[in-house]
């Protein structure tokens, strides 16, 4: 039986090799669900879902329509117990990724890869950021500081000033530099 503690270090390891360059954020508050993980792509985020071997289908409703808020691409990582079925919890778009106990180590193998997903908000992703990170992207865009003013109103000014072909790629810029020794 595989365990959410024995499958997340290695699917990192899975994920930097499909993808190359990553970088993973764990347990993100996502609307009223926790993302396991997101993985944060040059021009994209990707959320992650963990159903280990011990997990149950009880949240993972509520868990889909947060993180299609939130995610450009979604998967679901799920132990051989959950592989058969998960289908029937997720939406198509939603990329699957079996993992089990091979050789005595964790393998993974990509089920269906995920597509483009049709209800990611932009705004919400947004919400991501910090206020610094808000501020370069003001400060790139030649925006006004907006001193005063709420997170959330400068968030809705750069999604309306900023095309969001150009704001997707920088949104994943800034996590990639994000800096956890300030804030």
């Amino acid at each position: 039986m595989l365990y959410d503690r024995d499958i997340r270090e290695p699917l990192f390891d899975y994920l930097e090799e499909r993808y190359g360059k990553v970088r993973m954020i764990e347990e993100k508050q996502i609307g009223r669900s926790r993302a396991d993980i997101v993985m944060v792509l040059p021009d994209r985020l990707a959320g992650i879902e963990i159903k280990s071997d011990a997990d149950s289908y009880a949240r993972l409703d509520r868990q889909v329509k947060d993180y299609d808020r939130y995610f450009d691409r979604n998967y679901v990582a799920v132990g051989s117990t959950h592989a058969v079925h998960v289908r029937e919890h997720i939406p198509e778009y939603w990329g699957i990724i079996s993992v089990e106990w091979l050789d005595a180590q964790v393998d993974f193998y990509m089920v269906r890869e995920a597509e483009n997903n049709p209800r990611m908000d932009i705004r919400r992703k947004i919400q991501m950021l910090w206020r610094p990170e808000l501020a370069h992207i003001q400060e790139m865009y030649g925006m006004p500081k907006y001193a005063g003013k709420s997170k959330e109103f400068v968030r809705n000014k750069i999604v309306e000033k900023v095309p969001e072909i150009f704001l997707q790629k920088q949104i994943s810029e800034e996590l990639f530099e994000r800096d956890y020794t300030i804030r």
